[in-house]
Parts: structure tokens; C-alpha cells; sequence
């Protein structure tokens, strides 16, 4: 993945509409106008979604006869999640770090009370 279109897809889902298109799509193919029905926004805005999420590769948007209908690119979503993965160890070793000192200040403050465990 590229950095240009890491930057593109991640763009993408910052936006919590377009987030929401996914997780919509990625249950089954939708047209416009069923992805539409779940919005309070304009159709003409949320097409306007759509078409940042095509322009990324998140999804893909075809025309059938009168409809267009919109479906996942796991593929895509894929590589969203392997660069993430490759910060759960950091993230982990954070959160355990946390952990760690907030044991350490509640023993402190226990201690200070002259409360036991």
C-alpha cells in the first residue's frame, strides 16, 4: 500500500458518514437510494460519499439498468487492518504500562489511608 493511497483511504474512513456506508455495504450490495434511507442528509450528499469511498477502492459502484448499486472491497478494508495491526503490540504494551502505574498509584493511595488489600 502506497503511502498516497494509505492516505486516501484513511481520509476516507475518518469521516464517520462514509464509516457508516461501509459497515452498510459490507453486509450486502445496496443501491443509492436503500444506503440513502439510513441518512438524514441529502441524496445528492450522501452520493457524494459514495463517490469518495469509490474513488478510494473501498467500495465499488456499478450501474444496473436504473440503479447503482454499491459493494465492499474486503480487499481494500484488508489493508486498512494490516496497517493498524502493526501497532497493537505498542498500543498493547501502552495500555499494560497504564495498567501497571494506575496498581501503583492505588497501592500508594491504600497505603496512605492505611487501607490493606
Amino acid at each position: 500500500m502506497t503511502t498516497e493511497s494509505r492516505r486516501d483511504i484513511f481520509q476516507a474512513i475518518a469521516d464517520p458518514t462514509r464509516r457508516k456506508i461501509i459497515d452498510l455495504v459490507s453486509r450486502q450490495p445496496l443501491n443509492l437510494g436503500a444506503i440513502a434511507d439510513h441518512f438524514d442528509i441529502s441524496r445528492p450528499a450522501v452520493s457524494q460519499q459514495i463517490k469518495i469511498l469509490g474513488e478510494c477502492g473501498l467500495i465499488t459502484i456499478k450501474k444496473e439498468g436504473r440503479e447503482t448499486i454499491c459493494t465492499i472491497r474486503p480487499n481494500e478494508l484488508k489493508k486498512i487492518a494490516d496497517w493498524a495491526a502493526r501497532y497493537q503490540g505498542l498500543w498493547m504494551d501502552r495500555i499494560d504500562s497504564f495498567e501497571e502505574y494506575v496498581n501503583v498509584l492505588h497501592a500508594k493511595n491504600s497505603k496512605k489511608h492505611g487501607r490493606s488489600k
